[in-house]
């Protein structure tokens, strides 16, 4: 019991640490949508169910704190930094790009089935059947990473919600190339350059294995406590 309480304790400590982000979902986006994703993220935390689903440890760029992209890639360089290994994906011919994913059926499939796990589980049945046809939601943009011989080599679906928009998902080849790295990057920038919007969400931290924190630290994400609304 002891230990328990320890663990809350140190749970609260972390939680009340956080910096807080109020994030808006707004319904004229697209209503639908939108409402389904307010419900995805306020339902109660599997573990925790005080919480809401998506509050604790969300990691966020400030997208308002940076002038620019040029301020934010200088904000993440450094040895093994986002910035650098973005950098090595364009000097190796990789380009980011919208896409209409019915030009990608057949690499989008094959990016969902290059690896049986992710994160240190089995990937979900969804990403192993084969999507013929990609519906095109107005709430979202939809990018792709290019090799120079024109090869989908990695995608992202990104979702606009409100005074924020949220990776819903986000899937490569494995290569040690920089690919995702330049995708989050450029589309970080593009963010930052439209003006629209306050935050980019990739998930949380907590519960995400620590490699995958590693990236999304190095990227200039950091966890938040998140208070959502919807209008």
């Amino acid at each position: 019991m002891s230990g328990n309480l320890s663990q809350l304790f140190e749970l609260a400590i972390g939680i009340a640490k956080l910096p807080v982000a109020s994030l808006e979902f707004r319904l004229d986006m697209n209503p639908d949508d939108v409402r389904r994703m307010h419900a995805h993220f306020t339902k109660p935390h599997p573990k925790y169910k005080i919480f809401q689903n998506k509050s604790l440890g969300a990691a966020l760029v400030d997208l308002k704190r940076f002038g620019n992209r040029d301020d934010y890639m200088g904000r993440i360089k450094g040895r093994n930094s986002g910035e650098h290994h973005a950098r090595k994906a364009r000097s190796r011919g990789y380009t980011v790009t919208e896409i209409d994913r019915n030009d990608f059926v057949d690499e989008l499939h094959e990016i969902n089935t290059s690896l049986g796990t992710r994160q240190g589980r089995p990937m979900d049945q969804a990403y192993l059947e084969k999507t013929t046809h990609y519906p095109r939601e107005k709430n979202y943009k939809y990018f792709g990473v290019l090799s120079p011989t024109g090869k989908l080599m990695a995608y992202s679906n990104l979702g606009l919600y409100g005074n924020f928009v949220a990776f819903d998902r986000l899937l490569g080849l494995r290569n040690n190339d920089g690919i995702m790295h330049l995708m989050v990057t450029d589309i970080v920038g593009q963010m930052i350059e439209s003006g629209r919007y306050s935050y980019l969400m990739y998930d949380t931290f907590f519960g995400a294995s620590p490699g995958l924190q590693t990236f999304k630290k190095v990227l200039g994400f950091e966890p938040y406590r998140v208070k959502y609304s919807i209008q």
